[in-house]
């Protein structure tokens, strides 16, 4: 009897009700992803590989330890550089005086003479191609005045890209106790400089490079292997063993990969290979649901409309193992009732993607369009109905327990 006056009185203060606010799933009967072959074990330290697009790691080991970095730290001296050009504080064109400190610097060479004016422009090619220490010396001197301060500089913008495992004590690699990084970390960075680094990404791909009448060969030997490869870096130092962060983009997808303490250039380029060709055979990365599209329509309470469309603000893109026959189950909750006003691009749920039992991925839902308030009688109907539902529900649920 209690049950019967419950959906009575329910039914009766739903006759004007606008939509439910949840939605049911989308798809039945999901299957689980393909059976794929475990990841390769590679002679190195540490590794990783993720996709560019997404950030997923597909497959890593020891990717968290701190590791001296070597060369790799160049990566981030020609990034901060490269934004400072992006910002308008230096210019690409600048020229710069070489200093006896950066002309002393030891280790890997561009060959440039103290005294001299080289561009900010040919200060990059040297510290991304010929991995000159001097080079990078001089960039950290241009653009903050000393390395010290340059290195701050670093350490600032690794935080900002949630570098949690490095810390840089130079520009330039050179060993020293407090200075290491990750295999994650250097992947953070190669993503970062990708997708931001219109202006200087393109001398990673570059082979050689000649200052001072000396033609230098870029260390990559991917470079020379496989045209889909276009950088980044390479590194050595006896702490460091040879290390290398790759990128390879084949069939509109780009993966990246990032190998420490390898035991010789041969071999950190041929585990390199070993990691691309496992993660563009094995793995695939698609946008399941599109960015601005109206998803659902949710009741909208106390609004001008009685419902509000809803959608995703960035597209649903998921790397996943390869699989022809998966399918997705989609399921959508609303943050319970919709009350006007609501902006646009106010997060109102979330979706969530899911293969057999098992989450896939989740993102925020956002309102399409501005949630705009009714008039008088519409926001007092609507606070009447909200409340006795509420009210009557409440009622409901006492009386069961009890």
């Amino acid at each position: 009897m209690k049950y019967l006056l419950f959906r009575l009185l329910l039914t009766v203060l739903c006759v004007t009700t606008p939509f439910a606010w949840a939605s049911p799933a989308l798809a039945d009967n999901p299957t689980r992803g393909a059976m794929i072959p475990a990841a390769p074990k590679l002679g190195a330290k540490a590794w990783i590989l993720i996709d560019a697009a997404t950030g997923t790691v597909i497959t890593s080991h020891n990717s968290d330890k701190r590791l001296p970095p070597a060369s790799l730290t160049k990566m981030m001296t020609a990034f901060v550089t490269t934004r400072e050009i992006k910002a308008g504080r230096i210019k690409a064109d600048a020229m710069v005086t070489v200093s006896e400190n950066a002309w002393r610097t030891g280790g890997s060479r561009m060959f440039l003479d103290p005294g001299s004016s080289v561009s900010v422009h040919d200060l990059l090619s040297g510290v991304i191609i010929d991995s000159g220490n001097d080079a990078s010396v001089a960039l950290a001197e241009h653009v903050a005045g000393s390395e010290g301060v340059f290195v701050r500089m670093m350490n600032t913008t690794a935080n900002a890209l949630g570098m949690s495992n490095t810390h840089f004590m130079n520009s330039t690699g050179l060993p020293e106790r407090e200075h290491y990084s990750s295999a994650r970390d250097m992947a953070t960075l190669a993503r970062a400089i990708i997708s931001e680094g219109a202006y200087s990404y393109g001398l990673y791909a570059k082979k050689h490079f000649t200052w001072n009448g000396i033609r230098q060969a870029n260390r990559n030997l991917l470079l020379w292997r496989d045209a889909s490869f276009d950088g980044l870096k390479t590194g050595h130092t006896d702490a460091a063993g040879y290390c290398l962060v790759a990128s390879s983009h084949r069939s509109g997808r780009r993966l990246i990969s990032v190998i420490l303490g390898a035991s010789s250039t041969h071999k950190r380029t041929a585990e390199t290979e070993k990691l691309m060709g496992y993660g563009f055979r094995f793995y695939d990365t698609q946008t399941y649901k599109r960015a601005g599209k109206i998803l659902m329509w949710s009741a909208l309470w106390k609004g001008k409309e009685r419902s509000i469309a809803v959608g995703l603000l960035d597209d649903m893109t998921l790397t996943l193992p390869k699989n022809k026959n998966r399918e997705l189950e989609t399921r959508m909750e609303i943050d319970g009732p919709l009350e006007a006003p609501i902006a646009i691009g106010a997060v109102v749920g979330r979706l969530e993607l899911y293969d057999a039992g098992q989450k896939l991925g989740s993102q925020p839902l956002i309102a399409l369009e501005n949630g705009e308030p009714g008039n008088w009688w519409k926001r007092w109907w609507d606070t009447m109905h909200l409340f006795f539902t509420k009210t009557i529900r409440d009622w409901f649920d006492e009386t069961e327990i009890a």
